[in-house]
């Protein structure tokens, strides 16, 4: 469903060119749920967004090839890419508050986005595929919800609104950006199981964006980590938690707040920041944060190694990451 090679996104506007993506490629199967995971500004949503070309064109440059459904995104010309966003990839936006217009209702624009890719849908069809959408995703009252506008529904209500919306033209591909951010632990949860539900019955393939590694676990059935705009490890939910390979990975599940809870401990963190996007180090990115970390990591890019079938990660300390990681995953 998606192939992603060698994908480099830079932002321009300053002094230097942020470089957000560098060399990231991915492959994403019909049926699957891949989770990109890491830290803010880790390329996560960049990565997503250059999936429909959403990037500002006059400051943005997209190197590698973006393939969707075997289509190339990058080479679509502007009437092909419309038809394309919607019916063919759509996303679920991270704030539904700011992606849906507040002018109208939100039935209003179901009806818009259907009628729009689907000519010979009458407007009442519309509202009745609108309406077992709303159905579909569990809003109460649904009638009377399709004529509220954004700003009355609740946090809860309104991404359930975003991911119909989403849904409204059959795509075969769901783009969902953090789509639990802002919300509390109950709704994200019962977010995060409609989405898997609704995955399975309509066989979507779904890449599904976050900083939480046990939502990702939840979800998806492969998980690759995001650091400074490159994948550093990629694997199975279940190999990835169970094995982590790369320093960060481990980090990341080591900064858990279920997993300090849990033991009673302090709550762990990642010390110091992430580099600056717009000057990355020659070597690798993570290094002045990494434990593990020797000369020969911050001189050049570490190659990817390749672990099992279907788990690999970018680091030349796989073997000492791997005897750590028992210690700091709980």
């Amino acid at each position: 469903m998606v192939r992603l090679r060698d994908l480099s996104v830079a932002f321009s506007g300053g002094r230097k060119p942020v470089h957000a993506v560098s060399g990231v490629s991915l492959e994403v199967q019909r049926g699957e749920v891949v989770a990109l995971i890491g830290e803010s500004g880790s390329g996560k949503s960049v990565t997503l967004r250059t999936l429909l070309r959403l990037h500002p064109e006059r400051r943005t440059r997209i190197g590698g090839q973006v393939q969707v459904a075997g289509r190339d995104v990058l080479a679509m010309p502007a009437r092909e890419l419309d038809d394309f966003r919607g019916k063919v990839a759509s996303m679920i936006f991270q704030e539904p508050l700011l992606a849906l217009d507040p002018v109208y209702s939100v039935g209003a624009q179901i009806v818009e986005s259907i009628r729009r890719h689907e000519k010979k849908v009458t407007a009442t069809e519309a509202q009745q595929r609108a309406l077992a959408l709303f159905e579909r995703v569990r809003i109460p009252s649904p009638e009377r919800r399709l004529a509220a506008y954004p700003h009355e529904m609740s946090g809860g209500m309104r991404q359930r609104a975003m991911i119909a919306l989403a849904l409204a033209c059959r795509p075969q591909l769901l783009l969902a950006d953090e789509p639990t951010t802002a919300l509390d632990a109950t709704v994200q949860i019962q977010i995060l199981l409609l989405l898997r539900e609704l995955q399975r019955d309509l066989g979507l393939s779904v890449i599904f964006v976050t900083h939480d590694i046990g939502a990702a676990v939840e979800v998806a059935d492969r998980i690759a980590v995001m650091y400074a705009g490159r994948i550093v490890e990629e694997g199975t939910a279940r190999e990835l938690i169970r094995s982590p390979r790369h320093p960060y990975t481990i980090a990341l599940l080591k900064s858990r707040a279920h997993g300090a809870l849990a033991r009673g401990a302090r709550l762990e963190t990642i010390g110091g920041a992430p580099p600056d996007l717009s000057a990355l180090p020659p070597g690798c990115a993570f290094a002045e944060r990494c434990a593990l970390a020797t000369d020969a990591c911050r001189v050049a890019q570490p190659p990817v190694v390749e672990l099992a079938p279907k788990h690999r990660a970018r680091c030349i300390h796989t073997d000492a990451a791997a005897a750590i990681a028992p210690t700091l995953v709980a």
